[in-house]
C-alpha cells in the first residue's frame, strides 16, 4: 500500500532534490537550476550555509514546495552552534511563509508545535549503525505529531539492510526509510518500491551531503524513479565494488525499451557474504543477478541449477530466479568474447574466406573471472591459448584448468600470437595513461581485444590502431553478455545495436537523459570499475 500525506500533492518526478552549500548566492543559483532541470521539490540543508540565512531574500526564488532542514553533526549535519540557536532558527523557518515542509529530529519534535500549514517530517539519523531497537524507535516516532517519517541508517551486514527494508514495507503511515552508504544504497529505490511518498536526491553530488545519496541527474540518466511501484520487478547486479559500474544505466534503459516493469540496481555485497546476501533479500525479492567480482565462484556453486558453462568454468556472471525461489546460474562471459572475436573475423573478411579460431594463436593476459570464461570459452573453439598474469600461481592454476600454456608475466613479450586480449584493470579510469604490454609487440594485421570498456578506447586500444593492428573494445563483449543477460531475465530479445548506441553515449562526455520525452543532455555517470585480474 502507498501511503501519501494528507494535503500534499506528489511531485511528478518523486524526488525531493537536496541543495546544500555554504554561500548565499551559490543556494540561489543551485535553486535556479534544479527548478531548470525539473526539479519540483527541494530540500535546502541551511546546516550548509555558513551566514544565518534571510528567508525573506530567498522567499522571491520560490517555484516548488521547499522543506527547511537544520541538521547537527550527531546526525549527520554540519550545524556547529548551540542547541538554543538551532532551535530558534527553526522556528523562524516555520514562520517565516519560505517553507512548506520542515524536518525535525525525533528528539527535538516534541519541542516544536506545528504552526499553520507547514508539514513536518520527524526524522531519525543515525550515521555508524542500524541499532539494535530500531523498530522500538520508529514505534515512538509514530506517537509524534508528523505527516511524513524518516528513517536514515548506517548499514554494516545485509541484515541491517533487510532490517530497514521490512520497516519500510510495514509502515503503517507516510515513511521514508533507507541506509545510509553504498552497501544500504537499494534501499534508497525500494522505498519507493514499498509506499515510500519520494526519494532524496542531491542536486550536486559532490557536496557529501550524505553517504551513498544519488543524484538528481542520476534519476535523469539511469534509476526511472518515475515508474517504479509495488509490481515493478526488481534486478541488480552484485559485487564488491559495484557502485560505478555501468550495468544499471544499460538494463534500465532496456527494460523500459523493451516495455518491461523493472529496476536494476547495484547491490554491493563483501565477499563471502553472497549466500546471506540472497537470503536477506528474498522478500523483496531480487528476480535476477548479474554476478561480478568476487561472487563468480560462489554463484555457481549456490545456485541449484546451472547452464554446461557454468560447471565447465565453475563460475557464474548470472543468477535467475525460478518460480520456486532457487536461482539459475548462467555464464554469458563464456560466449560472448568469442562472438566478438568471431564478428570481428567476419567483417575482417569482407566475404571471402572466414578465419577460424581454431587457426589463430592467443596471448590472454589476466587470470580472473572475465579471463577464465574467456579462456574456457575459446579452449572450446580449439584456439591455441597462452595465459599470463602478474600473479603467476593464478596464471598456471587456469592453464591446467583449461589444458594450455602458462607464461610468466615478464616473459609475455616473448610470445608470439594471432590475438592478443587483455582480461586485466590494467588501462581503466582512472589509470587511462597504462598499458598491460609493451606496445612493440604490436605487429600490423594483429587482432588486439581489450575487455576494459572504461575507457572504450584504451591507451592500447588507441597504440594498436596507431600501430596497424585490428581492434575489438571492452563495449561489444560488455553488451553482448548484457543482453543475453535481459533475454534470460525477461524472455525478450534486446537489439544488441541500440545497447552500443547506449553505451557509447554513457561513455561519451554528455550521456542522453533518462526521462518521459528522453530530451536534454546531462553529464554522464561516473565510469565503472572493471573486473579485477
Amino acid at each position: 500500500m502507498r501511503h501519501f500525506p494528507k494535503g500534499f500533492v506528489m511531485s511528478s518526478d518523486r524526488v525531493l532534490v537536496v541543495i546544500g552549500r555554504t554561500r548565499h548566492k551559490m543556494v540561489v543559483a543551485e535553486l535556479q537550476e534544479a527548478v531548470k532541470r525539473g526539479a519540483k521539490f527541494v530540500e535546502l540543508r541551511l546546516d550548509f550555509l555558513a551566514k544565518a540565512v534571510d528567508f525573506k531574500r530567498l522567499t522571491p526564488l520560490k517555484q516548488c514546495p521547499w522543506v527547511a532542514t537544520l541538521r547537527r553533526p550527531s546526525d549527520g549535519g554540519r550545524y556547529n552552534g548551540t542547541e538554543p540557536e538551532r532551535m530558534m532558527i527553526l522556528r523562524q523557518a516555520i514562520v517565516s511563509g519560505a517553507f512548506e515542509w520542515v524536518d525535525l529530529e525525533t528528539d527535538i519534535a516534541g519541542s516544536v508545535p506545528r504552526f499553520g500549514p507547514v508539514k513536518r517530517i520527524i526524522s531519525y539519523h543515525n550515521t555508524t549503525e542500524t541499532p539494535a531497537n530500531l523498530e522500538e524507535i520508529y514505534a515512538a516516532m509514530l506517537d509524534q505529531d508528523g505527516d511524513v517519517y524518516k528513517v536514515a541508517v548506517a548499514a554494516h551486514t545485509t541484515d541491517d539492510v533487510a532490517r530497514v527494508i521490512q520497516l519500510q514495507r510495514s509502515a503503517p503511515k507516510p515513511t521514508v526509510a533507507f541506509c545510509m552508504g553504498d552497501l544500504g544504497q537499494p534501499t534508497r529505490f525500494l522505498s519507493l518500491k514499498f509506499g515510500a511518498p519520494w526519494i532524496y536526491a542531491a542536486f550536486n553530488k559532490e557536496r557529501g551531503i550524505a553517504p551513498g545519496l544519488p543524484s538528481f541527474d542520476e534519476f535523469r540518466t539511469t534509476y526511472p524513479v518515475k515508474s517504479i511501484s509495488a509490481d515493478t520487478k526488481v534486478y541488480g547486479v552484485v559485487g564488491d565494488p559495484v557502485g560505478h559500474s555501468l550495468s544499471p544505466l544499460l538494463h534500465n534503459h532496456m527494460y523500459k525499451k523493451l516495455g518491461v516493469d523493472a529496476l536494476y540496481l547495484p547491490f554491493r555485497v563483501l565477499r563471502g557474504q553472497l549466500g546471506p546476501a540472497l537470503e536477506a533479500y528474498e522478500k523483496i525479492p531480487v528476480h535476477g543477478y548479474s554476478v561480478t567480482i568476487p561472487h563468480k565462484e560462489a554463484a555457481a556453486a549456490l545456485a541449484r541449477e546451472a547452464e554446461p558453462n557454468v560447471q565447465v568454468t565453475g563460475a557464474a556472471n548470472t543468477l535467475v530466479r525460478r518460480d520456486d525461489g532457487k536461482f539459475v546460474a548462467a555464464n554469458t562471459d563464456y560466449a560472448a568474447a568469442t562472438e566478438s572475436l568471431k564478428a570481428h573475423l567476419v567483417d575482417r573478411a569482407k566475404g571471402g574466406p572466414v578465419t577460424q579460431l581454431s587457426q589463430l594463436s592467443v596471448l590472454l593476459l589476466g587470470a580472473g573471472g572475465v579471463a577464465r570464461s574467456v579462456a574456457f570459452s575459446l579452449h572450446r573453439e580449439g584456439a591455441q591459448i597462452t595465459i599470463t598474469s602478474r600473479t603467476y600461481e593464478r596464471a598456471q592454476r587456469l592453464a591446467e584448468d583449461v589444458k594450455c600454456k602458462a607464461v610468466d608475466w615478464h616473459a609475455r613479450h616473448n610470445v608470439t600470437f594471432d590475438v592478443l586480449i587483455n582480461c586485466t584493470p590494467v588501462g581503466m579510469h582512472p589509470n587511462v595513461d597504462e598499458s598491460p604490454c609493451h606496445f612493440s609487440v604490436l605487429k600490423p594485421g594483429t587482432i588486439v581485444f581489450d575487455t576494459i570498456y572504461t575507457p572504450e578506447t584504451t591507451l592500447l586500444i588507441r597504440e594498436a590502431l596507431a600501430r596497424g593492428c585490428d581492434t575489438i573494445t571492452g563495449v561489444d563483449m560488455f553488451v553482448r553478455q548484457a543482453a543475453r543477460q535481459i533475454e534470460l531475465f525477461t524472455g525478450l530479445l534486446p537489439d544488441v545495436t541500440v545497447m552500443r548506441q547506449i553505451m557509447r553515449k554513457a561513455l561519451s562526455p554528455l550521456t542522453k537523459a533518462f526521462e518521459e520525452n528522453e530530451g536534454g543532455d546531462v553529464p554522464h555517470p561516473e565510469p565503472p570499475k572493471a573486473d579485477d585480474e
